[in-house]
This record gives C-alpha cells, sequence and structure tokens, in this order.
C-alpha cells in the first residue's frame, strides 16, 4: 500500500488500456483542475507509467496491471471515465491537504 500527502503531489498520471482517447480526456480535464496547484497531469499506456509518477488513476479493471508497472506510486482506480469521484478526491486533498492512499 503507498500513500502520500496531497499536497506534496506533482504529477498525475491517468492510465488506460491503450494511452489514447479516454485518457487523453480525462487528462486535459484533470489537468485545468490541478492546474492552480501546480500539479502536472498526463496521460499514457498503464504499461508504460514513468517512474516518477506520484499518483496514477485508471480503470478498476487496470489497478493490478498499474502496480506492476510502478509500484511506489499511489494507484487509484476509477469506475467512470466522467463525474467519478476519484478525480474530486484527489484534487480535494491536493488543494486543502489530506493522504491519498490505494
Amino acid at each position: 500500500m503507498s500513500s502520500i500527502e496531497g499536497k506534496e503531489v506533482k504529477k498525475v498520471i491517468i492510465a488506460c488500456d491503450a494511452g489514447m482517447g479516454s485518457s487523453v480526456m480525462v487528462a486535459s480535464q484533470l489537468a485545468k483542475r490541478l492546474k492552480p496547484y501546480s500539479v502536472k497531469v498526463e496521460h499514457t499506456p498503464v504499461n508504460d507509467i514513468p517512474g516518477d509518477a506520484q499518483v496514477v488513476l485508471c480503470q478498476s479493471t487496470l489497478v493490478k496491471r498499474a502496480r506492476k508497472a510502478n509500484a511506489s506510486a499511489v494507484i487509484l482506480g476509477f469506475q467512470s471515465f466522467l463525474g467519478d469521484p476519484v478525480f474530486d478526491q484527489v484534487e480535494t486533498a491536493i488543494r486543502d491537504g489530506g493522504s491519498l492512499a490505494d
């Protein structure tokens, strides 16, 4: 289990099966939300998560693969690309402080 304080997060990865389409849209939306906090948001295929990723958001079905790609990052799964509560949870932790843990 990994954890990080929200105020320490500087890089979030949106990972999906192919790293295209839906993850690009979610990364763009989340980047706008997190821009005021100087957090970089990128998208990538789940098997190519960079080693410097601190928080990885991916569909729940991809969490195990994401952990294999980067065991040190906090890996959070979501059900829906739009409106899933995990996106609000991440923003709140970064904005207000608090821990993120998988």
